[in-house]
């Protein structure tokens, strides 16, 4: 869709992740509004899943909080289609493959592309495998982005210019988590993508400081934090509404 594209056009990209359901789907379309209002440009959403191969300690514990609550996939389609009512950001679910077989892959995409969600970001999908979704993703308009990590080394040009929406850098090795130090040299991978493809790049995995943020912001065209703002749901629960959009509107901030 174009829309992921019109996120990327008034200067760097803020995109925020928060898992749906964590503490509850209240709490998260309460936050996911006061994200937008302090600037965030596009919002991941996780749809919960056991066994989350991709996340560290935080966003595995957020999950679970969620599962526990009662959190399934049909209750998120509903929480999305009454935060399509006001929120006009674009909006990407991150989740897994056994999700959408669950559901049905097809099912599933035409009910994105009913609820206007942009783009789909599956992390247990290496790139020779997209083929299982890309059809169906292409026929309904939902992106489905792609991932280029440190390893991608050789495969970074093809991903590339085979990518859709925005493409993710994954920061560092490992799972997703706050880190101190993002110590990897992301800049020759932001300047293969460059030579290759046109779509924008954002950074995510590991950043969790607004000096983090303004400087990977420098050679990308946004940033994705995830963990950082777990973390705060973590911590005050139901109350964490201000905290969070006070977090979003300093990051942003860093990246003017």
């Amino acid at each position: 869709m174009i829309k992921i594209k019109n996120a990327f056009e008034k200067g760097k990209a803020f995109i925020p992740f928060i898992t749906c359901g964590d503490p509850d789907l209240e709490t998260t379309g309460a936050c996911v509004r006061e994200m937008v209002k302090a600037g965030a440009d596009l919002i991941e959403l996780g749809i919960p899943f056991s066994d989350p191969t991709a996340e560290g300690p935080v966003i595995q514990e957020a999950n679970m909080r969620a599962l526990a609550e009662g959190v399934t996939t049909e209750k998120i389609f509903e929480f999305v289609k009454d935060l399509r009512r006001d929120v006009k950001i674009p909006l990407v679910f991150m989740t897994y493959a056994n999700v959408l077989f669950s559901y049905g892959a097809e099912k599933f995409v035409s009910t994105c592309k009913d609820l206007e969600i942009d783009g789909l970001i599956l992390p247990d999908i290496p790139f020779e495998e997209r083929e299982e979704f890309l059809p169906v993703c292409k026929k309904f308009g939902v992106d489905l982005i792609n991932m280029i990590a440190p390893t991608s080394e050789n495969r970074i040009a093809d991903i590339a210019k085979e990518s859709e929406g925005f493409i993710y850098v994954v920061s560092s090795l490992g799972v997703t988590g706050t880190r101190k130090e993002i110590t990897t040299d992301l800049k020759p991978i932001v300047k293969i993508i460059r030579e290759n493809s046109n779509i924008p790049c954002a950074i995510g995995f590991g950043i969790s400081t607004p000096e983090q943020a303004k400087k990977m912001s420098e050679f990308a065209d946004g940033v994705i934090v995830g963990s950082a703002i777990i973390k705060i749901l973590a911590k005050y629960g139901k109350n964490s509404v201000v905290p969070v959009g006070e977090f979003v509107k300093s990051m942003k901030a860093a990246l003017k």
